[in-house]
């Protein structure tokens, strides 16, 4: 069983705790990350994309000169998708980009990112953030004291409401709960920064 440092909100070293190992203790899977990664980026698109066929661009349907005689290609309409301003062929259309991931993979995904990053010493384990008013100060000097530097990810508790109204303001400082964990959120971040009350919810939710 893997064991992590807890540090205090002052940056302070305050003992150790057993990390599970079913979930940060295992060999990620890189298959499974990037299918969840791919799923949660595709569900995100909008979709709201559209063209008009030639069925639906606004004009004339006269036919532009008879069909013979001329010694120009026969044409029927100005809307055809060959002239300017015609309709387009195979345009895109509103569409829903959402992926179907199972919950056992989505699960899988995250003990694996977890799992990497206490391998590449990304994983912060904190005793609490020291926030007693909801002030964006209080967690950016609990970061300082840490020596947080680029992208940070905070796991906290449903009930840290404080925590997450603080931290809402840092640019760089995305907060989740063991409810919104998310694969592309924890990737992208440079430390990932965990309460030392939310591992057990964690276990819950992943194991």
């Amino acid at each position: 069983m893997p064991k992590a440092a807890t540090y205090g909100p002052s940056g302070k070293f305050v003992g150790e705790v057993d990390l599970p190992d079913a979930i940060f203790g295992l060999k990620p899977h890189k298959a499974v990350v990037h299918q969840a990664v791919v799923a949660q980026l595709a569900g995100a698109r909008a979709g709201t994309h559209s063209t008009l066929t030639r069925g639906e661009v606004s004009g004339s349907t006269r036919k532009l000169w008879r069909q013979k005689g001329t010694g120009r290609a026969r044409h029927g309409s100005r809307k055809a998708p060959i002239f300017m301003g015609g309709g387009i062929t195979f345009g895109p259309k509103p569409r829903d980009y959402t992926q179907r991931l199972p919950k056992k993979m989505r699960a899988l995904a995250l003990r694996s990112v977890f799992s990497d990053a206490v391998a590449g010493n990304r994983l912060t384990i904190v005793s609490d953030f020291g926030v007693a008013e909801g002030r964006t100060r209080e967690v950016a000097n609990t970061l300082g004291a840490l020596s947080i530097d680029g992208r940070a990810c905070l796991v906290v508790n449903d009930a840290d409401a404080l925590v997450r109204r603080a931290a809402r303001n840092l640019a760089d400082v995305v907060v989740l709960t063991p409810g919104s964990l998310n694969v592309a959120d924890l990737l992208a971040a440079d430390r990932i920064i965990v309460t030392q009350s939310t591992l057990g919810a964690l276990q819950e939710v992943l194991s």
